[in-house]
């Protein structure tokens, strides 16, 4: 069983990716970032370990091919 220690709230996770709450929240919609709903009260948890994993893949360099 997974800890609540190892999420945070929608606040916290939008100041560590440095994103606004609403861009957070529609990425979590749409799918592009895990969230799950706590089952007491619905708030959105994010996974310390997703955000960072979120984080590492924006990093990650993209090679753009121009036509020649």
């Amino acid at each position: 069983m997974p800890k609540l220690s190892e999420y945070v709230k929608t606040a916290e996770a939008a100041e560590i990716l440095g994103v606004a709450q609403n861009t957070l929240r529609k990425w979590a919609e749409s799918g592009d970032i895990p969230m799950r709903r706590n089952p007491a009260n619905g708030y959105r948890l994010f996974k310390k370990s997703d955000l960072e994993q979120f984080l590492k893949q924006l990093d990650q360099p993209t090679t753009i091919k121009r036509p020649k």
